[in-house]
């Protein structure tokens, strides 16, 4: 993998433990010479998984809209930052550029990032890694949830098994480099009418 998209929070969240290991994320990415391609912005972990790489003589690319240029402050010690003029050309442009996917702790629009990738690998849209690195426990009720929609007949436990999940970055890296896509529909067996 030369380029790994990281989803996370732009805010820091509330125990240190966050920000240390987004942190840490970067200089592992740095030292392992994978590029880290992330939303450009100076602010949260977001920036804090940035200067880990930019610390530790690594590649950033950032990709921010306009609109948030100037809200998000974008990081001024980018090896790139490119400006898109909407979200969704931010998703398209963070796809296009990466070979995996990673989503650290963050709100919604984290959320909406990690299940955008994750339903395009589904459809079979691409054959991407997407991970999560579940920092303090911090993705288990979302990873409990996933179980229940397989109990309830929404997801096939084949696609369940698309996340790849640690928490640990060493581990995660090796699962991601590992990783085989796997070939099948996103339909359940539909029930006759």
């Amino acid at each position: 993998m030369k380029r790994i998209s990281v989803f996370c929070g732009s805010n820091s969240g509330t125990d240190n433990i966050y920000t240390e290991r987004a942190y840490e994320i970067g200089k592992i990415l740095a030292q392992q010479n994978i590029e880290l391609v992330y939303g450009g912005a100076k602010v949260g972990l977001m920036v804090a998984i940035a200067n880990g790489v930019i610390e530790n003589k690594g590649k950033t690319i950032g990709v921010l809209p306009f609109f948030l240029q100037e809200v998000e402050i974008a990081h001024e010690n980018l090896s790139e930052l490119i400006l898109v003029e909407t979200m969704h050309q931010r998703k398209i442009k963070m796809s296009e550029l990466s070979d995996g996917f990673i989503a650290l702790p963050g709100g919604f629009g984290t959320l909406e990032e990690f299940f955008e990738v994750l339903t395009w690998a589904q459809l079979g849209l691409h054959k991407k890694n997407v991970a999560i690195l579940n920092i303090n426990g911090f993705y288990d009720p979302l990873l409990s949830f996933t179980q229940t929609m397989v109990n309830n007949g929404f997801l096939k436990p084949i696609n369940q098994k698309q996340i790849i999940i640690s928490d640990s970055i060493e581990d995660l890296l090796r699962k991601m480099k590992n990783y085989k896509a796997i070939n099948i529909g996103k339909w359940m067996n539909q029930k006759k009418t």
